[in-house]
This record gives C-alpha cells, sequence and structure tokens, in this order.
C-alpha cells in the first residue's frame, strides 16, 4: 500500500501533556507506590517518558497483549503475549497504554487485573484515545489526548513495526 505520513501532534505538545499527566498521577497516588504495568510494544516511549515525570515512587513492569497483527484496523481477537513479572497482589496499579481504540483490549487487560491478579487499585491511562472507534464501555482515568478515527504512528504506535521512534504523532494516509 502506498501512503503519506501528516503530522497531527507535534513534540513540544507531547511532551507538555505528559508532564501534566504526570502531575495529575502524582496528585491521585500522593504518599503511594504505583506500579506501572507498559502494555508492550507501544506504549515504551510513553512509559519511559511518563516515568521520568512521575515525583513519587514507582515500579515498572511490562505485559504483551495484542489484537492487530500487520494490519492497520484491530482484529479484536485479544491475546496474553506476555504477562507481568512481579506480583502485583496489594498494589496499586497504573496501566500505561498507547492507544485506546476499540477498548476491548483494555477492557480485557482491566477483567484480567482484577479477577486475578488481586490488585489493590487499578488505574489506567493512554496517550491517546480514540472515541469514535469504541466498542465497549472502558473507564480510562487519564487521557493525552483524544485523536480522529484514523490510523496514527510515531511515539511508540507503529505502521507494520516502523515509526515507533517518531517523536511525534502522525496520521497514515492511503494515496
Amino acid at each position: 500500500m502506498k501512503y503519506k505520513i501528516e503530522n497531527l501532534i507535534d513534540k513540544e505538545t507531547v511532551e507538555k501533556r505528559i508532564k501534566e499527566l504526570a502531575r495529575e498521577i502524582e496528585k491521585d497516588y500522593a504518599g503511594e507506590e504505583v506500579y506501572c504495568v507498559g502494555l508492550l510494544k507501544g506504549s515504551v516511549i510513553f512509559l519511559s517518558d511518563l516515568v521520568k515525570e512521575i515525583n513519587i515512587p514507582v515500579i515498572i513492569d511490562f505485559m504483551s497483549v495484542s489484537s492487530y497483527g500487520s494490519e492497520t484496523v484491530s482484529s479484536g481477537d485479544v491475546k496474553i503475549l506476555k504477562d507481568t513479572d512481579l506480583d502485583l497482589r496489594g498494589k496499586h496499579v497504573l496501566i500505561v497504554e498507547d492507544i485506546i481504540d476499540t477498548g476491548l483490549t483494555l477492557e480485557y487487560v482491566i477483567k484480567y487485573f482484577k479477577e486475578g491478579k488481586g490488585v489493590k487499585s487499578l488505574r489506567t491511562c493512554t496517550l491517546l484515545n480514540k472515541p469514535e472507534r469504541r466498542k465497549v464501555d472502558v473507564k480510562v482515568d487519564y487521557i493525552g489526548f483524544d485523536v480522529p478515527d484514523k490510523f496514527v504512528i510515531g511515539y511508540g504506535l507503529d505502521y507494520d513495526q516502523r515509526y515507533r521512534n517518531l517523536p511525534y504523532i502522525a496520521v497514515v494516509i492511503p494515496e
């Protein structure tokens, strides 16, 4: 497929919003230690920059959950590819996502954590949110940006494993 890339959210705007999210998280978890669980691979850059801005104790873990493959549309079939390494029972957990689209992946992960992990509290944070695409009602506690129903890349988000390293958010437009 031939395509072009158009900028959507510039680097400075992303960086500013991440700092704002960090302040919100600090306020909500004041006096607590928070376990930030990044959903691989897309959340890595966002999670890295977010935790650098959070000024309370943070422990990082990862989980890999997939519903995409090499397509630009979610398959809706959610699978855990890698579970967390840490015992999260009785811990305050913040799930960190790159993007919430249909909500199916996040719904699955929330249910998995609530039913099987015994966490003390569970909140969710995403860099990008596509409310127009939502198929299920999921609570997202911290949202960086609402974005249109277009395929977005950059800042950890990919198109066929490419463009994750862009320091901004862009849209893939088929030609």
